[in-house]
């Protein structure tokens, strides 16, 4: 949670030069009005589901994935029985969100996404800035599979936050609501399991679970290029919650409001390249920001203001 100290002008010194440069000259996006379909794109069902289940949205519910391909690289990860079944209810819980959005405001074709161990471990080896051996493998425990659930939830429940001012009518305002109240739960709970083990190592490493997310973070914040809307699990005090405290398990800001990101920096981020215009990371074949008939998208439900 930052609070606006003149610690916080000390770390922009710390930043690197490039970040220095971008921050708060790119932060928007040209206004769309496909902003709630725009989540169906990022959407976290497909690790939830093979990490807790091993199968996919074409073996729960299909006619959702609108006859997009499926993700690919996605395995059964190797959890304990009480993490496999909190993965598995937001599993179930994503499928909803899937359903009420494309009922909402009609679906798109699912995109190919690469939820493989080896995009993954592409991903950790550059927030740890190094080449992590062996390679990071999200399906091979619990506590590895925490750390990758840690890049989801988040990502979505701040495009929500900076979604909601600009929809047009109160059903879709509603309907972003409710899947911000839910996503940010699974945000939360993810964060407090980690929490739990901040001091940790994380074998074979040598790094804490705090040092792990504090790495993520920063590569999101860098990757978004529009500050720091982002906190690991731990924070200097300075930081903290009304300057009182170092955990961090909700990261806020200096009011202790949540963060937003426009769908500009979350494409960054999904993409991994900083640049909401070149796929790369998590993304195969089809362009997230993008797709057929979306220009009307919210427009037409403005009967229902």
């Amino acid at each position: 949670m930052a609070i606006r100290t003149c610690f916080s002008a000390f770390l922009l010194l710390l930043l690197p030069l490039e970040f220095i440069a971008v921050m708060g000259t790119h932060c928007g996006c040209r206004s769309r009005p496909n902003r709630i379909r725009f989540k169906l794109r990022i959407h976290g069902s497909r690790v939830f589901l093979f990490g807790a289940l091993g199968i996919g949205l074409d073996d729960l519910a299909p006619s959702l994935a609108l006859g997009g391909p499926p993700p690919v690289g996605g395995r059964k990860a190797n959890l304990d029985p009480i993490i496999r079944r909190i993965i598995e209810e937001f599993a179930y819980q994503e499928i909803g969100h899937l359903r009420a959005i494309t009922e909402s405001v009609g679906g798109v074709p699912r995109p190919q996404l690469n939820i493989s161990a080896e995009a993954f471990a592409a991903f950790f080896n550059r927030a740890m800035n190094t080449t992590l051996s062996p390679p990071f493998n999200p399906y091979a425990n619990s506590l590895n599979y925490l750390l990758a659930s840690y890049v989801i939830p988040y990502v979505g429940l701040v495009g929500y936050v900076g979604t909601i001012p600009n929809l047009v009518g109160r059903t879709n305002r509603r309907l972003a609501a409710s899947l911000l109240g839910v996503e940010s739960g699974q945000d939360a709970v993810i964060r407090t399991l980690l929490y739990l083990r901040a001091n940790e190592t994380v074998m074979p490493y040598g790094v804490t679970v705090a040092g792990f997310t504090d790495r993520i973070s920063e590569i999101r914040n860098r990757l978004g290029r529009c500050g720091m809307k982002d906190e690991g699990l731990i924070v200097p005090k300075q930081l903290g919650a009304e300057n009182r405290t170092i955990s961090n398990i909700l990261s806020a800001d200096a009011d202790s409001l949540s963060y937003s990101r426009t769908q500009a920096e979350i494409l960054r981020i999904i993409y991994g390249t900083g640049d909401e215009s070149r796929p790369g990371g998590f993304r195969l074949m089809v362009d997230l920001g993008k797709s057929p008939g979306d220009s009307s998208l919210l427009e037409t439900k403005r009967s229902h203001i």
